[in-house]
């Protein structure tokens, strides 16, 4: 026998087969096993290497494959180009739900209550303990909430509206299950949302950084008469603007936390009843009622815009809305991450919005986890740290902090060295499909990384906001674990396009969601044509929205005849079938932390400061804070510096750097008391002598700011702004 069909036989009964055992023997010697005069003792070694090769090549890493090819991940709709579906569909008829009986949001939990078997649902922790956990059946008990609801007034039917104006952090509450005192903890929002569809009602949700004035608005415009509050400073908040006969509906507070004697006293004055959860919950036991489920064309929520442009607009999602979006991600991942019930995800980001919401409802229709941070943004990392989540939803502004933190770490010119060295290697696996925590480099480089998130991330989510190339293949290199980007706004329920497994390139948002058409529509003021693979966004299918809160106006702008979604983003198609965001039609930017800017708005506070003629202020998708390009005016800004100690001329001052500190300062005040939220104030202003006018270019003839060509003009000053500004 030869030695080369010797180790054939022994890679066959290893299971190895074509090309896997050809990689072992072309490399031996081709002699019969006698003229190699091996003893037994070489012959039980060289069978050793044998095995443990045939283990190798068994166990080696192999890349994922993509559930279509990667090179053509969207399909153009009846021939046209720029309007594209997803790979996976067969056909152009769009996917409105995954699983045959999940068809809305109260649907989902039920499969998931059916499949748990009583598993854990819901966790929550106290500051330095572990998580504790409450069952599927146990939060089944929202159907004495959702009775209560229905005993104070409330219609079973999606057209009542129940505020909730409460963050998503647990709070521990003593409750009477089974007939034992159970320390648990609600979460205010979950135990909310789940009894409104659990008797077909809508959520509307209410959120600080909305602003009283624009809470009045949504309380009036819905008709809401109850609302849901975590804690009494925001049901007092409330009840101040009853009180001035701003909310004349407002009729009932409900608090999940204790509150004074003060405040019950000031709501009968107001004629505002007052109750605990309990008391809900009490009296829901007595009046309980069936479930009323809700239909897929029902509404399931309104969530309001923040209002940047004037008022919020309330976009009504339904539940074929959330049911068809969450499970456009579901038939993505069905080979790469299929969720199970062991897994859990991490809730730390606002329930107000949709991104949270739907990972949370994917969870619960697989019976999986979900655990809630502590409240405070400074403890999460020792949340995530204790609760070792499988799942992580994340926003751009958390990983490029993960991302600083991990290179500022890192001090001696060695370990940096060897860090980039591993950081390569592994990059250069996922370049081959390769998505794995197991390496050498993983135990030797990265462990102390991914044991500071808990340690069995399998799979993370960026969406809200674009997210820099380098952090994210950096971060998918260090953590070994699936990182997908997504895209979308609340109007199409939340995304509408989503990274395809095995494609770990940067640059782009992926390819359409299963339940989306993208197209792209011209935009000759801007340049852009859909016949050069470029335009503005915009979507259609079973997750767009209905429209928004009787504005029919709005919902006019934001759909068109044919049912399109416009976006305002603009867009590239790839030669891959992948979508590239690369401008914004409107002059509202989203900042990395997901705040919405809207940049006239704040420059035309600004230009109430006496040294300010003109400003033009900017936004990076990539940036967390705002810079502006500032032209004093030349009439007051020489004695305004003087006054103020500075001598020079008017270049000279600009010029200046105590005088750009002086001039920003003064824009911040004014900024302040023009009600400017934090995030809407400038960071660092440069200071330019020359006027923006018709003739440089910088104004169009109507006098209105050329804000691209202003970006490119002063490119250099806003890239040295973002380099140097300390946050």
């Amino acid at each position: 026998m030869h030695l080369q069909e010797w180790l054939k036989s022994l890679c066959s009964s290893a299971g190895l087969k074509g090309s896997e055992h050809e990689d072992v023997w072309r490399l031996l010697p081709s002699q019969p096993l006698s003229s190699l005069f091996l003893s037994t003792s070489s012959l039980l070694g060289l069978g050793a290497l044998a095995s443990l090769t045939a283990y190798w090549l068994v166990t080696r890493p192999r890349p994922m494959r993509p559930p279509c090819d990667l090179q053509a991940q969207s399909v153009a709709v009846r021939g046209d180009p720029s309007c594209r579906r997803s790979a996976l569909l067969k056909d152009d008829l769009l996917q409105d739900f995954y699983y045959e009986n999940t068809r809305t949001a109260y649907d989902m939990f039920q499969r998931g209550l059916k499949i748990s078997g009583n598993g854990p649902c819901l966790g929550f922790r106290k500051p330095g303990q572990p998580y504790q956990w409450i069952s599927y059946t146990e939060v089944w008990y929202i159907l004495e909430l959702g009775s209560g609801l229905l005993a104070k007034g409330c219609r079973a039917n999606p057209e009542q509206f129940v505020g909730i104006f409460a963050q998503n952090r647990p709070e521990s509450k003593v409750m009477f299950i089974l007939t034992l005192f159970v320390s648990l903890c609600w979460s205010q929002w979950m135990i909310s949302e789940l009894a409104c569809y659990t008797y077909s009602m809508a959520v509307v949700p209410l959120y600080d950084t909305l602003g009283m004035e624009a809470m009045v608005h949504i309380l009036n415009l819905a008709e809401i008469s109850l609302v849901i509050c975590d804690r009494e400073e925001k049901a007092a908040s409330l009840l101040e603007n009853k009180e001035k006969g701003k909310t004349p509906k407002l009729s009932c507070l409900v608090l999940f936390n204790d509150f004074s004697d003060a405040f019950v006293e000031k709501a009968k004055k107001c004629e505002v009843e007052v109750l605990k959860l309990e008391q809900l919950m009490d009296l829901g036991r007595q009046n309980l009622k069936d479930p009323v489920p809700p239909q897929p064309q029902d509404l399931a929520v309104v969530c309001f815009t923040s209002g940047t442009t004037g008022k919020p607009k309330g976009a009504m999602i339904t539940h074929g809305n959330i049911a068809s979006n969450t499970s456009s991600v579901i038939k993505i991942l069905e080979g790469s991450f299929v969720i199970q019930q062991d897994d859990v995800s991490i809730s730390y980001l606002p329930l107000a919005h949709m991104f949270e919401r739907m990972i949370q409802v994917t969870m619960f229709c697989h019976g999986a986890r979900v655990g809630f941070y502590q409240g405070d943004i400074s403890l999460l990392m020792d949340d995530i740290k204790t609760l070792k989540p499988t799942f992580f939803p994340v926003v751009p502004r958390l990983l490029n902090r993960i991302y600083d933190k991990i290179l500022g770490s890192v001090t001696s010119p060695l370990r940096r060295a060897l860090l980039h060295y591993a950081v390569r290697r592994k990059q250069a696996e996922l370049r081959s499909g390769i998505v794995r925590n197991n390496s050498l480099w993983d135990k030797l480089v990265f462990n102390r990384i991914q044991t500071s998130l808990g340690g069995n991330l399998r799979f993370a989510l960026t969406a809200s906001a674009p997210i820099s190339p380098t952090v994210l293949s950096f971060l998918r290199a260090t953590l070994g674990c699936l990182i997908f980007e997504g895209y979308g706004q609340t109007e199409c329920t939340a995304g509408c396009t989503f990274s395809m497994p095995g494609d770990w390139s940067t640059g782009h948002v992926g390819s359409p969601l299963p339940c989306a058409m993208v197209k792209l529509v011209d935009i000759p003021d801007m340049n852009y044509y859909a016949k050069n693979g470029e335009g503005e966004i915009c979507i259609r299918g079973p997750s767009v929205f209905k429209g928004y809160l009787k504005d029919p106006e709005k919902t006019a702008e934001a759909l068109d005849t044919d049912g399109w979604l416009h976006s305002g983003d603009v867009g590239q198609w790839l030669p891959n079938g992948t979508l590239r965001i690369i401008d914004r039609k409107k002059h509202i930017f989203k900042l990395s932390q997901g705040e919405y800017i809207a940049p006239e708005k704040i420059e035309n506070a600004y230009m109430r400061c006496v040294p300010v003629l003109q400003v033009f202020v900017h936004g990076d998708s990539l940036q967390s804070y705002l810079i502006a390009i500032v032209v004093p005016d030349p009439e007051v800004f020489v004695s305004w510096a003087k006054e103020r100690g500075f001598v020079g001329s008017y270049e000279e001052l600009c010029q200046n750097p105590d005088v750009k500190s002086a001039v920003l300062e003064e824009m911040k005040a004014v900024g302040k008391q023009a009600g400017l939220m934090s995030f809407e104030q400038v960071k660092d202003i440069y200071l330019h002598p020359e006027m923006f006018s018709v003739a440089n270019g910088l104004l169009t003839p109507t006098l209105k700011s050329r804000r691209t060509d202003i970006r490119r003009v002063f490119q250099e000053q806003i890239s040295s702004m973002y380099s140097k500004t300390a946050i």
